[in-house]
């Protein structure tokens, strides 16, 4: 099925899936590594942004260079080109081997995760993960949040500071590789961690939600530049960070 002849059911699909704020979600046309579209009906004028993640990966939309010195060039050029891109590949294979319609959205398969092979868990977390990534940076990025999003963090943090400092433990203590995540579950917004390549949208995830903002604690994100000191890495990892981005999708998955 080609893109501009989606089906009636598939675009009634998506729109509910924004809507009740559902485990869907497509990465961020904000970096051109997503599908960021505007769903509307005669009855709402203003409806939601809906987010969706397809299976290829996307262009960056900023150059390897643009957000040093908080990432260097060389390791963004080997993150993107060596390591997402392999999880993309892989995941095509593991979606054509197991009967993955790739028409549909990635976070289909990631709320059915436990289904599917060990293959399609790591390489689907990974490519997901990943394009969620770049579309939460950008270069002249960093500051804090404003309007809804500045006071829902607020109002579940008591301030910005105390968030950054839970979003910054649970990056730092996460044992091994892994991610760090801000996401909204039920209206409410939550701080954790996962393992490996898994995500907030996992059925077999302990920590649940719409990821808003994510951060890779791989080494391979940050070990040229860092070495080991990752903690440094996740502070100076701020100054990049496109609360816009983070907005968009706090708008988007919100009730």
């Amino acid at each position: 099925m080609k893109r501009n002849s989606l089906s009636n059911s598939r675009r009634t699909f998506i729109a509910q899936s924004t809507m009740a704020s559902l485990s869907l979600g497509f990465g961020g046309s904000l970096v051109g590594s997503t599908l960021l579209s505007s769903c509307s009906s005669s009855s709402d004028s203003k409806a939601k942004p809906t987010i969706i993640t397809g299976f290829s990966q996307k262009p960056l939309p900023y150059d390897y260079s643009a957000l040093e010195p908080s990432i260097d060039a060389m390791t963004m050029e080997i993150h993107y080109t060596k390591h997402a891109a392999a999880y993309a590949n892989n995941l095509k294979e593991a979606a054509a081997e197991e009967g993955v319609d790739m028409e549909n959205p990635l976070e289909e398969v990631m709320a059915s995760i436990s289904k599917y092979s060990t293959k399609m868990r790591n390489n689907g977390g990974g490519h997901y993960n990943h394009e969620l990534f770049w579309s939460i940076m950008t270069p002249n990025g960093g500051g804090e949040p404003s309007g809804s999003l500045a006071e829902a963090i607020n109002n579940e943090f008591g301030s910005f500071s105390s968030f950054v400092e839970k979003f910054e433990d649970a990056a730092k203590t996460r044992f091994g590789s892994g991610w760090a995540w801000l996401v909204l579950d039920g209206g409410t917004l939550k701080v954790g961690s996962t393992p490996n390549q898994d995500n907030p949208l996992m059925d077999i995830s302990d920590l649940k939600g719409q990821p808003l903002l994510g951060i890779d604690v791989w080494e391979h994100a940050y070990y040229l530049h860092y070495q080991n000191e990752r903690p440094r890495y996740i502070s100076s990892w701020w100054n990049v960070v496109n609360w816009a981005a983070v907005q968009e999708r706090f708008d988007a998955f919100s009730v």
